[in-house]
């Protein structure tokens, strides 16, 4: 257990120093940007959306203290929290921050009529927003018939660690805004799938930190990722927000509710 509270004490203190200027905060300098190991890696969701990702590399030879999959905001990209990232990756961490579909790099999909389809936040819809946090269909999580944005990055992930460069038994999630809606929702997601002969095919996640997570946004909702056995009783997770954000101090209370025994709750301080 000393080794996954190291790992979520990492995670929630890079996110809690860079998460306040990781909105509309000027891209790393020159010098900073070579000396990170970032590279550019295409990936397509199983609806046809191109989806860009960026991989943050852990800076040592050994394997990162945690693979961290971090969601951005809607209206944001993968640039909006890559202060984060890289506070992630100095740390030790490996990190794996998409631009979601209709954001940044990410706004190509092959439309039903087999036709480019260009895609913009603005134009996106709640289904849209479930696609990017959906993994269902079938019992054999790898043929799922749904592979959204998020779980489109976890089966990158899964080749890395298949190469002995990334471990699934440290994964983490941070999202901020409506990203940690996602990433919440995802992770309900990801401990739904039943296990198989050969072995569990989801709970993979360790740890998930919720950066000013939004509790509606265009008629998605956090709502189920509460209800699920991930948040009420496995998940260790951190809230990361002001003591004025009323969703995240819904968020909290709720969670709170559910796991009256096992929760420390703290805002501006006081316990």
């Amino acid at each position: 257990m000393a080794g996954l509270s190291r790992l979520i004490l990492v995670v929630a203190v890079a996110a809690s120093m860079a998460a306040p200027s990781s909105v509309g905060a000027a891209p790393p300098t020159a010098a900073g940007a070579a000396a990170a190991k970032v590279e550019k890696f295409d990936l397509e969701t199983s609806d046809g959306v191109a989806l860009a990702a960026w991989y943050y590399a852990a800076p040592r030879d050994e394997k990162p203290l945690a693979t961290v999959i971090l969601v951005h905001d809607l209206d944001g990209s993968h640039k909006s929290v890559e202060p984060l990232a890289l506070a992630l990756q100095r740390d030790g961490c490996a990190v794996v921050a998409p631009d979601l579909r209709g954001h940044g790099a990410s706004t190509g999909r092959v439309g039903t009529s087999g036709r480019d389809e260009k895609m913009t936040p603005s134009l996106l819809k709640k289904s849209d927003l479930e696609l990017m946090a959906n993994t269902a269909g079938g019992r054999v999580r790898e043929q799922a018939a749904i592979q959204g944005d998020i779980e489109t990055v976890r089966n990158f992930i899964r080749r890395k660690a298949e190469a002995g460069e990334l471990d699934m038994d440290r994964l983490c999630v941070v999202g901020c805004g409506t990203g940690a809606t996602l990433a919440a929702l995802w992770t309900a997601a990801d401990a739904a799938w039943p296990p198989l002969a050969s072995g569990p095919q989801g709970q993979q996640v360790r740890a998930l930190v919720l950066i000013s997570p939004a509790w509606v946004a265009k008629g998605l909702t956090i709502a189920p990722a509460l209800a699920s056995d991930a948040f009420k009783k496995e998940t260790p997770i951190m809230v990361v927000a002001g003591a004025d954000d009323r969703d995240a101090v819904r968020l909290a209370d709720q969670m709170k509710r559910n796991r009256p025994r096992e929760w420390f709750d703290q805002r501006g301080g006081r316990p």
